[in-house]
Parts: C-alpha cells; sequence; structure tokens
C-alpha cells in the first residue's frame, strides 16, 4: 500500500453492525486503525483515547474505524475494559477480521496466514498495528506503522489531517512542525506569477524555491 493508491474495499462485520467501507466512507475523510488483538495494553488505552477526542475528528468531517485480529464478540467485551480503564468507551465502529481478511488486503499479515485467531498471540499479529487516512476520494493520504510497545499519537494524526485538508484546498504545504495557524509554503506547482495573483501582498523567499506566506483563511 502507497500513499495515492485506493484504499481497498471491503464488506465486513463490526460492532455497529455490517459495513462496506468505502460506502461507509461516503463524502467524509476516514481513519482506520489496526490491531493485533483485543485486550492487549497499548491498544487499550488507544481506543479509549480515540473515543475522547472523536468530537475533534468529527469537527473536520472524520469517521473513525479500528479493526482488530478477533471476532465482534469479543471486541464487545474488550470494550468493557476500554471504559473501566480509560473512562471512555469505543464510540466507534471496530471491525472484527478474525478470518485476517482485511489485515491481508491491506498487506498487513501476509497472504498465507490462516486458522483460529485465538491461537494467535499478539506477536504473532505484531504488524497489525498501521494508521490509514482515507480521503473522501478513496485514495490513502497517510500510513503510519507503529511497533506493538510505542503508543500512537493521534493528536499527530488530528494536525496531519489539518494540514492535508488545508493543502487540498490550497496550493499550498506545511513546514516542519507546522501548527494550524502558522505560516505555509506556497506549493512548488504555482508559478511565481500565478503566486502573485493569489497573494498580491507578496510573500517571504530565503530562496526562490522556498515562498512563505500566512495561512489561507
Amino acid at each position: 500500500m502507497k500513499i495515492g493508491d485506493t484504499a481497498p474495499d471491503f464488506d465486513a462485520e463490526t460492532t455497529e453492525g455490517r459495513i462496506r467501507f468505502h460506502d461507509w466512507i461516503g463524502n467524509c475523510w476516514a481513519i482506520l486503525f489496526s490491531h493485533p488483538k483485543d485486550f492487549t495494553p497499548v491498544c487499550t488505552t488507544e481506543l479509549g483515547y480515540m473515543a475522547k477526542i472523536k468530537p475533534e475528528f468529527e469537527r473536520r468531517n472524520v469517521k473513525i474505524m479500528g479493526l482488530s485480529v478477533d471476532s465482534t464478540g469479543d471486541h464487545k467485551g474488550w470494550a468493557k475494559d476500554i471504559e473501566e480503564t480509560q473512562g471512555h468507551a469505543p464510540n466507534y465502529p471496530i471491525v472484527g477480521d478474525a478470518d485476517f481478511k482485511i489485515a491481508k488486503l491491506y498487506g498487513m499479515l501476509p497472504a498465507d496466514v490462516e486458522g483460529d485467531p485465538k491461537n494467535r498471540t499478539p506477536a504473532d499479529n505484531a504488524t497489525v498495528r498501521n494508521v490509514y487516512v482515507v480521503g473522501p476520494d478513496k485514495k490513502i493520504k497517510l500510513i503510519l506503522v507503529y511497533p506493538m510497545t510505542t503508543g500512537r499519537n493521534f493528536d499527530e494524526v488530528l494536525r496531519v489531517i489539518d494540514s492535508l485538508q488545508l493543502t487540498a484546498k490550497h496550493q499550498v504545504a506545511t513546514p516542519v512542525n507546522w501548527k494550524p495557524g502558522d505560516d505555509v509554503i506556497i506549493a512548488g506547482s504555482v508559478s511565481d506569477e500565478d503566486a502573485k495573483k493569489r497573494y498580491p501582498q507578496g510573500w517571504k523567499a530565503p530562496k526562490p524555491y522556498l515562498r512563505i506566506v500566512p495561512q489561507p483563511q
């Protein structure tokens, strides 16, 4: 899977019923984040935090979907632990991937994996620790891959979505450590002539290829 690829569509059972992924996304943005197994410690904290900040994603027109290599029945039992320990139960669908179908479709597990997921340890599924951001066009905009021992930074995912949505609307790029409201860079695809029409007030250019302007509103 690469940035720019169409996110593979799938039909799956989730904790909120059966869904068709592309239909579920609709005209929104989406996050699909995967887990190697239910009742694992780091993932417990991640699922709870995502539930807590779900309103921030909704404000950006982003839907959230989790996935774990276990059944939806196990997911529902895990949700009770997540609420008890994190203060927030998952309030978004979690895909049951007990047949490894989606993990293999997205290249997170080898195609020859089979058998009962309960006979597999989290380490067996260690590569199922990805975050995909998918745009309304169903294209993959971001892929993050984490080890099992490192919790994911979903505040960073929010920051990236802010950048993705800004740069999709305006022909700009965001510099290192950019945060909403900071200056941005005029995209290299925009000529100086066109840039003058867009930014009649001009821009700062420490180098000809580095044209800095305030963030467009």
